[in-house]
């Protein structure tokens, strides 16, 4: 689908720093970022643990649980951040001393997404003291009923939405639960679960425990702790921003574990130069591969493992899990496809949302389709395949505009029936049906969506950070724009646009178009554009291409140079 490429408004920046780069000041303005502070990425401007609601609780749990050395089972979920939290707290506990620590991943496709009853009975056999479950326990009502009335503790640390009602666990540290004052909502749930670890630390000095022996090094785990943030695509906030510079200056400097550094070796990663966008496009989708098609405890083994030549081998395994992924994928898209040319409907007159469901479709791909479909065309969709007794499951992606959990939540008390199990954010959310309501599903998700988005949430524009200087296309001011990150979700990496004159442009690797391109200065520059539509490019006879691109600096064989990265391309007529 054709962009519309829109220049960013000025902004007064006034009350940021002069020291800035007036460009970089801009950017920054224009992420409101309102006051200086909000810039300081040293750790001692995270967010007080203290604000967390129920966290003198947990933390008396984990005394408690600690001085006794009780079984301690941690409850995970099948994606990255649930193996990320997994592994901090497996990790983290026992710097504390824990020594009794095991850890429980539902497996997708069989139980379903967190602590469900299912899975409720299988932690009754095992068994521990204390249940503790990351990325997951807010709306687990029925599977934490179960394991309360065996006499077994439940700590809830999570950062899902709230339903209309809370587990009966012991504690429950979420601040998304409606009575907690942490002001980052967006954290992840590794984030939850690291801030948990502070708060234990905190508890422990207060009684003395550390007389003895010198306190845990929390810092550790600051590199899991950005993988899972940046992972799980919540919104980067300060405090976000924080713990993700923290975990890559942590990577950077060499002080990170095997099983990330294996996993940085297997994507072909620098780490010395690993920015939070390699973290979301080459780390993140290996570690979400042992999810999506087999079991996440070889993710969290990867990130557990404490020598090198072993994480390499999981690691490696994980690349392959993830090629296979890829393969599912481009086939599944390929049907999407197939089906959505049949409805021939072009840029002009599009659907106002997406629904598709095929029965042999791959659960653990189902959200990556249908986000591939959601930035095709820039609608809310929702991807299903086939379930078991009966139900379907979905995925859905949404776009600015339109809050997709909170639209289900609609669907469900107007339509009681029709929603088995629903949940998730404002962006991605996932929900089972009934394999006969799917076309009801249908009818009733698209009027919703319709209702809900305006005209102006449907253009599909991508923002930029108007035009650079010409004395800003260099590697200097490439290198300013990384260290002025962590960039992400709801605090983007800057793009600019420009013209140039199109000199070459060839298709490499099948889909991707390389170009060189010359800027009004007369100097040429490299570009490609990755996923380029071959039907429409090469095009022989552009000789002027709008560009919306990011300024990147691309190494090759130890070889520095400047490059653009195409976010749009389009021919000047």
């Amino acid at each position: 689908m054709k962009k519309l490429i829109v220049a960013r408004d000025h902004y007064d920046d006034s009350h940021l720093p002069n020291q800035l780069h007036p460009v970089i000041k801009q950017i920054y303005a224009s992420r409101q970022v309102n006051h200086a502070d909000e810039l300081n990425n040293s750790a001692a401007t995270l967010h007080d643990f203290k604000l967390f609601k129920d966290i003198d609780k947990a933390t008396a749990l984990l005394q408690h649980a600690l001085q006794a050395q009780s079984k301690v089972l941690i409850v995970g979920d099948f994606d990255a951040d649930g193996a990320t939290s997994t592994a901090t707290l497996m990790q983290g506990l026992a710097m504390f001393g824990f020594a009794h620590l095991d850890y429980l991943v539902p497996d997708r496709f069989s139980l379903g997404y967190g602590l469900s009853p299912a899975l409720a009975e299988q932690i009754v056999t095992m068994a521990p003291d204390l249940v503790i479950t990351v990325d997951n326990g807010i709306s687990c009502i029925a599977g934490i009923a179960i394991v309360k009335a065996a006499g077994i503790k439940v700590l809830v640390t999570d950062h899902h939405l709230q339903g209309e009602q809370l587990p009966n666990a012991d504690a429950i540290v979420n601040p998304n639960r409606h009575d907690c004052d942490f002001p980052s909502k967006s954290i992840a749930g590794v984030g939850v679960a690291f801030y948990l670890l502070i708060a234990l630390r905190s508890a422990l000095r207060d009684i003395g425990y550390f007389e003895q022996q010198p306190p845990p090094n929390l810092a550790d785990l600051l590199d899991i702790v950005a993988l899972g943030t940046v992972a799980d695509v919540v919104a980067l906030d300060a405090n976000n921003r924080t713990l993700v510079h923290q975990g890559l200056a942590r990577i950077r400097s060499g002080k990170t574990r095997p099983g990330i550094t294996a996993l940085i070796e297997v994507a072909n990663r620098n780490a010395a130069r690993l920015s939070a966008s390699d973290f979301g496009f080459s780390l993140a989708p290996r570690l979400n591969a042992a999810g999506r098609l087999d079991d996440m405890s070889l993710g969290i083994a990867c990130l557990l493992a404490t020598d090198i030549n072993q994480a390499r081998r999981i690691a490696g395994e994980l690349d392959s899990l993830n090629s296979e992924r890829r393969e599912i994928e481009q086939g599944m898209q390929l049907e999407a496809q197939a089906v959505l040319d049949k409805l021939a409907f072009s840029d002009e007159q599009k659907p106002d949302a997406i629904c598709l469901y095929q029965e042999d479709w791959h659960q653990g791909v189902i959200g990556i389709l249908a986000g591939r479909l959601k930035e095709k065309y820039h609608r809310p969709t929702v991807i299903f395949a086939g379930g078991d007794n009966g139900e379907i499951k979905g995925s859905c992606r949404s776009i600015e505009g339109l809050h997709i959990r909170d639209l289900l939540e609609r669907l469900n008390t107007l339509h009681p029936h029709l929603i088995s199990k629903f949940g998730g954010h404002a962006m991605a959310a996932g929900l089972s049906i009934n394999e006969h309501h799917f076309s009801e599903f249908k009818r009733e998700f698209e009027q919703a969506v319709s209702e809900q988005l305006s005209e102006e949430h449907k253009r599909c524009i991508i923002l930029t950070d108007g035009e650079l200087a010409d004395d800003c296309f260099s590697m200097e001011f490439a290198n300013v724009l990384k260290q002025a990150g962590p960039w992400g979700q709801q605090f983007p990496e800057p793009v600019f646009e420009h013209t140039f004159e199109l000199v070459q442009q060839r298709i490499v690797g099948e889909k991707h178009l390389k170009l060189v391109l010359k800027h009004r200065s007369g100097r040429l520059i490299d570009a490609i554009a990755f996923g380029i539509d071959v039907r429409e490019w090469p095009d022989t006879e552009a000789r002027l291409v709008k560009l919306a691109y990011q300024l990147d600096i691309n190494e090759f064989r130890g070889k520095f140079s400047l490059q653009l990265i195409v976010r749009e391309l389009q021919k000047v007529a």
